[in-house]
């Protein structure tokens, strides 16, 4: 495994991440799997010399976080491991059990801090951006957080290039705690970032830690495969139905991917890893073989013509943003 520092910070996370989304429980989204059947794939990824893992107090109302604070106790030394969790959405019926608000940013730190059984959270997200909280609050009260050591360093996910920059130049002005990392959709069918929000991160020394590289496994050939995923997942319908390009592209990655003779994963995933700024994407493993899919894109290098090929249908088209 290779390891990459996370921006500029001197932070040092493997060149793949496990998202742990996808574990927890069933009531929540049908193709999460329960505890038994996800420590595995933890454990595996811990073996892999993956140290970095993704999760979020939402994520079956905090089920993946307890069962990623076990399994790490379990299957390896917390010291070894990079966690990141986030807050934003609503963990409650409570006016303020959502949002980036002090009251709620640092109830759901202790919140996450008791279901991962850890004394400090490496990585402390805001998964999305509060219109309704100014900055300058949630700035100070993830400094605060950051001061005290239940957090180590702070990342965002999810929104426009001027409103990370805003955060950034109030951080800097005031020499808060700042973001280090940037959460954002990009894969071959979702590549609006790249125009502005990836160039900013670049020039910021921000690591970029991409979800959804392989487009909630449509890239993977989900669809094809028919998985309970595919056909039950909102957002892939939400995000992906009735856009020419999107059949497209999965056309083109499946092409390249019969001619390697390879799984189109691999071929999806050595794509956006091999894109300028990119860290390390966010992956959900659920199948034995979504693992060594993901440590074959490591090695895996894609000429100009294949890049040109799977990149060729979202160029032709200008599509709106989405999250």
């Amino acid at each position: 495994m290779e390891y990459i520092r996370l921006g500029r910070s001197g932070l040092k996370v493997s060149r793949l991440c496990l998202g742990c989304m996808t574990y927890g429980d069933p009531t929540w989204r049908p193709w999460v799997l329960r505890e038994d059947e996800a420590r595995p794939f933890i454990r595996d990824a811990l073996e892999a010399g993956i140290n970095l893992f993704d999760t979020a107090n939402i994520y079956s109302a905090g089920e993946s976080e307890r069962i990623l604070g076990r399994a790490i106790k379990d299957f390896g030394r917390r010291d070894d491991a990079v966690i990141a969790t986030k807050a934003y959405f609503p963990t409650g019926g409570g006016a303020n059990d959502r949002g980036l608000s002090r009251k709620h940013i640092l109830a759901s730190i202790d919140a996450s801090l008791q279901r991962l059984n850890t004394d400090f959270i490496d990585i402390f997200v805001i998964h999305r951006f509060d219109p309704h909280t100014p900055i300058e609050e949630t700035a100070e009260a993830l400094d605060t957080a950051v001061r005290v050591g239940k957090i180590r360093y702070l990342g965002a996910s999810s929104m426009h290039a001027w409103q990370f920059m805003k955060f950034l130049a109030f951080q800097r002005y005031n020499r808060l705690a700042s973001f280090i990392t940037m959460q954002s959709q990009y894969n071959l069918m979702t590549r609006e970032d790249k125009q502005e929000l990836i160039p900013l991160c670049q020039e910021e020394g921000i690591g970029l830690t991409p979800w959804s590289p392989l487009g909630r496994g449509l890239l993977a050939g989900s669809r094809r495969a028919e998985t309970l995923r595919a056909g039950t997942d909102e957002q892939v319908t939400q995000w992906y139905d009735g856009r020419k390009e999107v059949s497209e592209t999965i056309a083109a990655v499946e092409k390249v991917a019969d001619t390697r003779g390879l799984p189109p994963a691999r071929i999806a995933l050595a794509w956006v890893l091999s894109r300028q700024g990119i860290t390390a994407p966010i992956l959900g493993l659920s199948k034995p073989h979504h693992l060594s899919d993901a440590l074959g894109a490591l090695q895996l290098v894609l000429s100009d013509d294949e890049v040109g090929l799977l990149e060729a249908p979202l160029n032709a088209r200008k599509i709106p943003a989405r999250w």
